[in-house]
């Protein structure tokens, strides 16, 4: 589940940090930017032709609201994915339930760093997850107005009843749209599931300074890409904001970015381009048996200073070439830090007509190499790196071609 790090990652040392100029932070919601973009503009391409779908063509009417409540893991070990994302990535733990041990009906811890609330969980319910993917991502956990509504309109546009509505006078219920992946619906105000205690708080570890889950990475089966996005505008009224093609050799894939309209929910859809040869999504969905969620972004106002931390602490970041470094200063003009500290720390930019991303990607040491972190700043950028796409996979390709040699199946 975790990642582990670079150990030349910089910290302040080195040349001087320019002064920053002013700048936004996080980014314009999904719905904001289709309210103010054209039909297709540098943000928003279109894919072999095809106009990109404008929001206001399938939002339903009195749609419920919904934001993100938490992410929540399955996994064999909850202690010890809590004490590795406690130690390496600075959460702390605030809520527990059950009691760990093999023969336990359920053991979870939720952590929490700034606005991002995670939980692992071990125990019945996790078993059969966890055989069959490993440790991941199981549940997209929502608040919404109306649970029973909300439900309903998910189950109309498609999606798999996984729990009805229940529980009154705090009622949840649970949806699934891609894989194993179910989203629990809360009531506004219900910050977890029923049964955890609050625990002493951690004394804080100031390994890193996450503020907001950035986004997900969602990789679904050839043909599937349309559909899925289909649903969440249907069902939600979540904007289509990005569509993109991308080509790595001879691999190639398709990927549709969709959100709500709090802008706290932002999907990156990816499926494998089925007329390209197999590649890194074919990998993930085999490795992972099915559809899932390949990685989350997590922001932070700091970069530099996180990855320190994080190094420090021994999380790996995938390597960058030095040519990316060498051609940058001709493709963007950079403020905020020095050409040496992104190249030491091997961060990816891009920029659009807002700002700058600044952009990392944790080396995966799952099992299977089905899940990592990205850790992300937006200086005013909206987007989503698209100039930084397919040098990721071109590094993410060669992480994979490395470990096949070394450990071959």
């Amino acid at each position: 589940m975790a990642a582990a790090g670079r150990r030349d990652v910089p910290g302040r040392a080195g040349p001087s940090r320019p002064a920053r100029r002013p700048r936004r932070r996080g980014r314009t919601t999904p719905h904001e930017h289709a309210a103010k973009c054209p039909t297709t503009c540098c943000t928003c391409p279109t894919v072999a032709g095809i106009p990109r779908i404008r929001q206001a063509e399938v939002m339903p009417q009195n749609h419920s609201e919904l934001t993100l409540a938490y992410v929540e893991f399955y996994v064999g070990d909850a202690s010890a994915r809590a004490e590795e994302l406690r130690r390496r990535y600075g959460f702390e733990v605030f809520a527990t339930t059950g009691a760990p041990g093999p023969d336990s009906e359920r053991h979870s811890l939720a952590l929490r760093q700034g606005g991002v609330t995670l939980i692992v969980s071990q125990g019945a319910a996790a078993a059969s997850y966890v055989e069959r993917h490993g440790d991941g991502v199981a549940d997209i956990a929502f608040h919404v107005d109306d649970v029973s509504d909300a439900f309903a309109r998910a189950v109309r546009a498609g999606a798999r009843p996984v729990r009805e509505p229940s529980g009154a006078p705090e009622p949840q219920a649970a949806f699934a749209v891609f894989g194993d992946v179910a989203h629990t619906l809360l009531p506004h105000g219900v910050p977890l599931p029923p049964g955890f205690s609050p625990v002493t708080r951690d004394a804080r570890t100031g390994l890193a300074d996450f503020e907001a889950l950035d986004h997900f990475a969602v990789c679904v089966e050839a043909g599937d890409l349309a559909g899925t996005v289909e649903f969440w505008q249907r069902a939600f009224g979540f904007s289509s904001v990005f569509r993109e093609h991308i080509s790595v050799g001879v691999q190639a894939m398709n990927s549709e970015v969709v959100g709500n309209a709090a802008g706290d929910v932002v999907l990156t859809i990816i499926e494998p381009d089925r007329e390209a040869g197999p590649g890194q999504i074919d990998e993930f969905l085999r490795e992972h048996r099915g559809p899932g969620i390949q990685h989350l972004a997590l922001r932070t106002r700091d970069i530099v200073g996180t990855l320190d931390r994080l190094a420090a602490q021994g999380v790996e970041t995938l390597n960058v070439p030095d040519t990316y470094y060498d051609a940058l200063p001709e493709r963007v003009t950079v403020t905020e830090y020095s050409l040496p500290q992104l190249r030491k720390a091997r961060i990816l930019v891009d920029e659009d007509h807002n700002g700058r991303l600044f952009q990392v990607f944790t080396r995966s040491v799952h099992p299977r190499r089905t899940f990592f972190f990205e850790v992300l700043e937006r200086c005013g950028a909206e987007t989503f790196g698209s100039n930084n796409i397919k040098a990721l996979y071109t590094a993410v390709e060669s992480e994979r071609v490395l470990s096949a040699a070394v450990s071959p199946r």
